[in-house]
C-alpha cells in the first residue's frame, strides 16, 4: 500500500490542479497492488485485434484495448475503486465528493454505492444527459454547476470543505493514476508485442498509470499521447505553450483546461509525444469504429483511431495499440455522427433539381434516379424561390448512394434529361 499525504479539502479550494507538496509519484509497485485491490470487482477488458481497421491505416497489426466495456462504460471503473478502497473507515463515513463531466462521476458513484459510501457528484451544466441520467442511477447527490470542469472542481472544493468530505480527484491523486495503470499491465499481457500506445489525454491520469506501467516493463514500447485540438492543455503544458483551450468539441470527456501537475510530471518523462487531432478526425473515429469494428466510442473514446487517421506517417508499418477509453456516447450525437460519416462517404447525397411545376415531371424524376439504382429517402419542394419562374419548382431529394461516383453518376443522368442539378452536400465533381 502506497503512503500518500491527506489533504485536507479546507485548504485545496483553488484549481483541479491543486497539490499537496509532496505528492506521492505512483510506481510499479503501486500499480501491482492496484491491480489486487480491484481484482474481481472490476471488468478484465479485452484487447481484441483490429485487421480490418489496419489494413484501412496502413499499420502492421492493430489492437484495440476496450474499456467501453467496464460496467460504467469507461476506464474510471478502475482509479475511483482503487481510491474509494484506500479510504479510513472515518473517511468512508462521511462520504466523498467528485467532480466530472460524466466517466469519473460514474466510476465514483457506482463503486461509491457498491461500498456503502455516501457520494456527491458535481457536474458542469453543459454535461451530456445521458451522463447525468446514468450518474444519477447510481444514486449520489448530483450538483449541475459551472461552464466547464474547472469551474465545477473549484465548486466541489468548495462544498468538500464546507461538509468535510473527502475530495475524489478524477486524474490528480496516485490512487487513481496506479487504478488506471491496471489497464497496462493487462495490455502487455494479452497484447505485448506492440510498438507503439496511443492513448487519450484529459487530465492525464490514464496515460500516466499506462505509461508507468508499460515503461517499467517494456521501455522499448513508445507512448503517444491525443487530445483534441480544441482542448490542447496537456500538449501546451509539457511544449511551454501558453493556454488555448475552448470551443465544443465531440470528446468532452477529454476537454480539461488544466493538466494536473502530478500527471503532467509523468507525461514529460513517460510519453514520446502529445498528438492533436481535429473534429473531422474525432468524427471519422467514431464512425470506423462503429461502420469496421460495431464498437461504440464516444469522442475521448476514439481520439487514439483520430490520431492514426491524423498522422499516418509516425504509424505506418508498425505494431499499434489503442485504448478505447469509453463508450458513453449520447445517442442524438451518435446519430449525427453516422449521418455525415454517411454523407462524407458519399453514401447519402441530397441534390437540388429544377423541374416543371406541372404533372408527372416529379414522377419521371424519381423514376430515373431509381433507374441508376439509387434510393429516395425524402423529397421536399420549393416553390417560393424568387429567382425561380412561376412555373417552375426545385426539389431537393436526399438520396442513398453506393459513393461519390455514384452520385455524379445520377447528376449527369439527370442533366443529360435537362433536369438542371447541383448537389448541396459535399464530395462531388459537379457544379
Amino acid at each position: 500500500m502506497m503512503t500518500v499525504p491527506s489533504t485536507d479539502p479546507a485548504s485545496a479550494t483553488s484549481a483541479a490542479t491543486s497539490q499537496t507538496p509532496a505528492q506521492h509519484v505512483p510506481d510499479l509497485a503501486d500499480i501491482r497492488e492496484a491491480a489486487k485491490t480491484i481484482a474481481g470487482e472490476v471488468v478484465l477488458t479485452p484487447c481484441v485485434q483490429a485487421p480490418r481497421l489496419a489494413a484501412q491505416l496502413s499499420v502492421a497489426d492493430l489492437y484495440l484495448k476496450l474499456e467501453n466495456q467496464q460496467f460504467t462504460g469507461s476506464f474510471k471503473d478502475r482509479g475511483a475503486l482503487n481510491k474509494l478502497k484506500s479510504l479510513t473507515p472515518e473517511e468512508a463515513k462521511r462520504g466523498v465528493i467528485a467532480m466530472s463531466a460524466g466517466n469519473h462521476a460514474q466510476g465514483v458513484a457506482y463503486h461509491a454505492q457498491r461500498l456503502g459510501i455516501p457520494a456527491t457528484i458535481v457536474m458542469p451544466e453543459g454535461t451530456p444527459f445521458t451522463k447525468i441520467e446514468r450518474t444519477a442511477s447510481f444514486g449520489p447527490r448530483v450538483i449541475l454547476q459551472g461552464e466547464g470542469i474547472d469551474a465545477a472542481a473549484t465548486y466541489a472544493r468548495e462544498v468538500a470543505a464546507q461538509e468535510n468530505l473527502v475530495f475524489v480527484h478524477p486524474y490528480d491523486d496516485p490512487y487513481i493514476v496506479a487504478g488506471q495503470g491496471t489497464a497496462g499491465l493487462e495490455i502487455l499481457e494479452q497484447a505485448g508485442d506492440l510498438d507503439c500506445l496511443i492513448i487519450p489525454i484529459g487530465g492525464g491520469g490514464l496515460i500516466s498509470g499506462i505509461a508507468t506501467a508499460v515503461k517499467a516493463l517494456k521501455p522499448e514500447i513508445e507512448i503517444y499521447g491525443v487530445e483534441s485540438a480544441l482542448y490542447p492543455s496537456m500538449h501546451h503544458a509539457v511544449n511551454g505553450l501558453a493556454p488555448a483551450n475552448g470551443g465544443q468539441t465531440i470528446a468532452e470527456g477529454i476537454a480539461v483546461k488544466s493538466p494536473g501537475a502530478l500527471t503532467r510530471s509523468i507525461v514529460e518523462r513517460l510519453v514520446k509525444d502529445v498528438l492533436l487531432v481535429d473534429e473531422i478526425a474525432l468524427e471519422r473515429a467514431v464512425h470506423m469504429l462503429v461502420e469496421t469494428q460495431r464498437i461504440v466510442a464516444e469522442g475521448a473514446g476514439a481520439a487514439g483511431l483520430a490520431a492514426l487517421i491524423a498522422y499516418p506517417e509516425l504509424f505506418q508499418g508498425r505494431k499499434v495499440g489503442l485504448v478505447i477509453c469509453g463508450g458513453n456516447i449520447d445517442a442524438r450525437v451518435l446519430a449525427q455522427v453516422m449521418m455525415r460519416g454517411l454523407v462524407r462517404e458519399g453514401r447519402i447525397a441530397t441534390l437540388r433539381i429544377e423541374i416543371a411545376d406541372q404533372p408527372g415531371v416529379l414522377a419521371s424524376v424519381a423514376k430515373l434516379i431509381g433507374s441508376t439504382g439509387a434510393n429516395i429517402i425524402e423529397v421536399h419542394h420549393q416553390r417560393m424561390f424568387f429567382d425561380l419562374p412561376v412555373k417552375r419548382a426545385d426539389i431537393d431529394v436526399s438520396l442513398e448512394t453506393r459513393n461519390p461516383a455514384h452520385v455524379d453518376d445520377i447528376i449527369a443522368r439527370l442533366k443529360e434529361a435537362g433536369f438542371l442539378t447541383r448537389r448541396l452536400s459535399s464530395h462531388s465533381t459537379e457544379g
